[in-house]
C-alpha cells in the first residue's frame, strides 16, 4: 500500500550525524478525532527507506511493532485494515513539532473524542510544542485507514544502532519504549472477546 500522508507532524527536519540508545526521550501525541476504541486490525504501509528495509534491522521493527500490537489484541489483516502502521529512522538532530496534551490514556479511558458535530467552543485545539530530538529519532505513527490522517505519533530519541546483533536489540527497545506510551487494547480483549479477523 503507498500512501501519500500527511503527518499531524508536520514541520521541519534536520537530519545529519550518526545513530547508540543511550537514554532516549520517549514521548508522543494523538488526534482528538482519533477512535481509538474502534480500531482492531493494521498494517504496514510498504514504500520507501526502512518501511521497505527487508534487511534485519528493518524486519527488528516491524517484528518489534506486531509483537506489541498483537500484545494489545491487534491483528494484521490486509484487506480494509483499521490502522495503518507506518515507521521512520531519522539520524541524527531532528526540530519536530509535537504537542502539549492531556494525558493520552485518561483521554481514551474517558472515551473522549472529536469529529465534525463536535461543537467549535468544545474543541480541546492543538497546542503546538517545537522540540529538538537529538541523536537519531525512531518515528511509529499510526494512521486511521478509513480517513487516511494520522491519529498517533509515538517517537524516541537518543536512538543510535550499531551495526550487527546489537543495532537489531536497540531497535526493538525503542520500540517497547515508545509502544509504552500507547496504552490501547481493541475493544473487549482483555476479557476474551477480540473478535477481529486475520486476513491474508
Amino acid at each position: 500500500m503507498k500512501l501519500l500522508v500527511t503527518l499531524l507532524t508536520s514541520g521541519s527536519l534536520l537530519l545529519s550525524g550518526c545513530l547508540m540508545s543511550r537514554e532516549a526521550r520517549v514521548e508522543s501525541d494523538y488526534s482528538y478525532a482519533g477512535q481509538f476504541r474502534h480500531y482492531r486490525t493494521y498494517e504496514f504501509i510498504s514504500g520507501d527507506g526502512i518501511n521497505s528495509d527487508s534487511s534485519r534491522l528493518g524486519e527488528a521493527v516491524r517484528d518489534a511493532i506486531r509483537t506489541r500490537m498483537k500484545i494489545q489484541g491487534y491483528r494484521p489483516t490486509r484487506r480494509r485494515p483499521d490502522l495503518l502502521v507506518n515507521f521512520r529512522l531519522f539520524e541524527g538532530d531532528m526540530r519536530f513539532r509535537g504537542y502539549s496534551q492531556d494525558d493520552f490514556t485518561k483521554w481514551v479511558q474517558n472515551g473522549n473524542t472529536e469529529d465534525e458535530d463536535t461543537p467549535k467552543d468544545a474543541r480541546k485545539g492543538y497546542q503546538p510544542v517545537r522540540l529538538l530530538l537529538s541523536e537519531g529519532t525512531l518515528l511509529v505513527t499510526l494512521i486511521d485507514n478509513r480517513t487516511n490522517r494520522a491519529v498517533w505519533n509515538g517517537y524516541a530519541s537518543g536512538v543510535s544502532v550499531p551495526s550487527g546483533p546489537q543495532g537489531e536489540i536497540v531497535l526493538r527497545r525503542s520500540v517497547r519504549s515508545i509502544f509504552d506510551q500507547y496504552h490501547v487494547f481493541t475493544a473487549g480483549y482483555l476479557q476474551g472477546n477480540n473478535t477481529a479477523e486475520e486476513g491474508n
